[in-house]
């Protein structure tokens, strides 16, 4: 436990970390599953999927292989944030891509545009349960999540100032890479805060307040 006191951002009270790693692992795992339907809803992403997705095209990666190279690269720039890790960091950088590629090769591309919005809506609904988990755990916010906060405590920018700024900026690079943007893009903004709003007290372990943010990353 010194060890890791020494290297990550352990909580010290409340729920055994066991516990605190299984639910945060199924959360990072359900959260891969609800991006590989929202990949095949086929009707748009959020900023950072769409940023994923569009550099997927053009290097011939797989999006989920993407997805966890993006997220030790956005932990470099951690660096001189000095921000310190949480172990469900790590796992984040990891689960979540992995199981994007295990489910991505399972479920098949929506038949239809009506049928896509039917993925998407599960797609959110499912990414807020795993997102809840995931935050409820305890253990660190994601590398995307932590870029953010980082910004905010070293440059004093209201949050959403610099979370809106980091989402266009991806959301342009995504775009411009070949990223898909529509519907979905709008819908899982303006409908992931109230469906995490709802599912995070069930698996609340320290009972912290909402995170400002809902990625997942």
């Amino acid at each position: 436990m010194k060890v890791l006191n020494s290297i990550f951002e352990v909580p010290r009270t409340g729920a055994p970390l066991w516990k605190r790693i299984i639910l945060v692992e199924i959360g990072l795992i359900i959260c891969g599953l609800a991006f590989a339907i929202m990949l095949r809803a086929l009707i748009g992403l959020d900023p950072w999927d769409a940023f994923h997705q569009g550099l997927s095209i053009i290097t011939g990666i797989s999006i989920g292989t993407v997805v966890v190279i993006v997220g030790f690269l956005v932990l470099l720039l951690w660096i001189p944030l000095k921000q310190k890790l949480g172990i469900g960091t790590i796992m984040n950088a990891i689960t979540i891509g992995i199981a994007i590629n295990v489910f991505y090769a399972v479920i098949p591309p929506a038949p239809s545009y009506l049928i896509g919005i039917v993925y998407f809506i599960v797609g959110i609904l499912i990414n807020g349960l795993g997102i809840s988990m995931y935050v409820g755990g305890g253990l660190g916010p994601g590398p995307r999540d932590g870029l953010m906060t980082g910004l905010v405590k070293r440059t004093g920018k209201p949050l959403w100032i610099v979370r809106t700024a980091i989402e266009v900026v991806v959301l342009v690079l995504g775009w411009a890479f070949g990223g898909s943007i529509g519907l979905g893009t709008v819908l899982y903004a303006f409908t992931i805060g109230p469906v995490v709003h709802v599912m995070l007290p069930w698996f609340n372990l320290d009972k912290v307040r909402e995170p400002e943010d809902y990625e997942g990353h």
